[in-house]
């Protein structure tokens, strides 16, 4: 009986303990259904609305600045470095004198031949008072006019030797770093510095030749200069090359910008905006809302939930539920932190802006704005 008993409290146990883990499990798989049927938690997301906006039209290029007006300032003459009337950097006056070369032995020259000048001068004048009276013969006279002519343009292309050991600025500008020094010997050519006039400098760029029907001389430009603070620069189109490129099939572009401060240097690198006439209507969205994939770009679009009647679907707490709808769209050109949409989407839907690599289409979603950046057609981010 003892054994009995003994048996049938162990089954009883046995039998409670199945029961209790039965229920458990019954009520695991009861939730996991339910959790099932309500699909994952909503992703929380943040949105932003599609407008309808005017673009200018523009076209974009990378550009070179060179001066207006740049040479290579160097001697002509040859000789010893005398005089250096500049310093590095200068900013300079057309016809201002910047070295002079050593002439001593050509003013002496001179010296001597402006006094034959002179001797030659009175011999003439006194052949002329002479042969009025006939008291020397007409022979005599041409012989002293030819002296006098002969000393005076030896006397010229002597100040013409010392003029060409005299270095002057060509025109007003800017010099560059000085190359000479004082008592340096200079073969002719030598180079002695660099001047551009800067407060006028040329952007020259190269557009498609598809885009020669589009350029217009007068056409504006804006000049940006990566890391450069401030707005762009504006300029105009100034020359259009009448040649395309027979390589690259591109059609070479010049445009003049003012540079009174100075802050365009030739040789600079610069993005180009040729501003067109025409304004266009475009769709735009935030670029953070566009999904780039292998099988096309694609954004998702947040609606409402609908349940299979057409009813809008509400959650425990009333609210209806938002969902993100995968919408493949064709892009269009970019402005500064909007892309424009060809097709797709319309003005006035609400886009996720960030979080979309997360979402899937149909998944659920929370929408908070409290924490977004504000996309700007002309964004001029902190250089740090």
């Amino acid at each position: 009986m003892r054994y009995l008993i003994a048996i049938l409290g162990l089954l009883l146990l046995v039998g409670g303990l199945v029961f209790t883990k039965y229920s458990q499990i019954s009520m695991l798989m009861g939730f996991g259904k339910e959790m099932a049927k309500a699909g994952p938690p909503p992703e929380t997301v943040s949105t932003a609305p599609s407008t309808k906006q005017q673009w200018e039209g523009t076209l974009t290029a990378v550009g070179s600045i060179t001066a207006a007006k740049g040479v290579v300032v160097a001697n002509d003459a040859p000789g010893i470095v005398s005089r250096i009337l500049f310093e590095s950097g200068a900013v300079v006056r057309q016809g201002q004198t910047l070295v002079e070369l050593d002439t001593a032995v050509e003013r002496a020259q001179l010296a001597s031949s402006r006094a034959r000048e002179d001797l030659a001068t009175i011999n003439a004048g006194r052949s002329r008072a002479l042969v009025k009276s006939s008291a020397i013969t007409q022979s005599q006279a041409d012989t002293d006019e030819s002296a006098l002519k002969t000393s005076t343009t030896d006397s010229n292309a002597l100040q013409a030797q010392i003029d060409r050991k005299v270095v002057r600025a060509p025109f007003s500008g800017r010099l560059g770093i000085r190359e000479i020094n004082l008592g340096q010997y200079l073969n002719s050519g030598t180079r002695i510095t660099v001047l551009e006039a800067i407060d006028t400098v040329y952007v020259d760029f190269t557009l498609p030749q598809q885009r020669l029907a589009d350029i217009t001389l007068g056409l504006p430009v804006r000049i940006d200069i990566e890391g450069a603070a401030g707005p762009p620069q504006e300029g105009k189109v100034t020359a259009v090359d009448p040649e395309v490129d027979s390589l690259t099939r591109t059609i070479k572009v010049r445009a003049a910008v003012p540079n009174k401060g100075e802050t365009l240097r030739p040789g600079m690198f610069a993005n180009v905006t040729v501003v067109l006439p025409a304004l266009g209507d475009v769709v735009a969205i935030p670029a953070t809302a566009l999904v780039h994939a292998s099988y096309g770009d694609s954004v998702f679009v947040v609606e409402d939930k609908k349940d299979d009647a057409g009813q809008l679907a509400t959650g425990a707490d009333g609210h209806p539920f938002k969902v993100a709808r995968q919408q493949f769209v064709r892009t269009g050109p970019s402005r500064g932190d909007y892309i424009a949409i060809a097709d797709g989407i319309t003005a006035g839907q609400d886009v996720v802006s960030a979080g979309a690599f997360k979402l899937r289409n149909g998944a659920k979603v929370t929408v908070n704005n409290d924490v977004k950046v504000d996309a700007q057609l002309a964004p001029r981010p902190d250089n740090r």
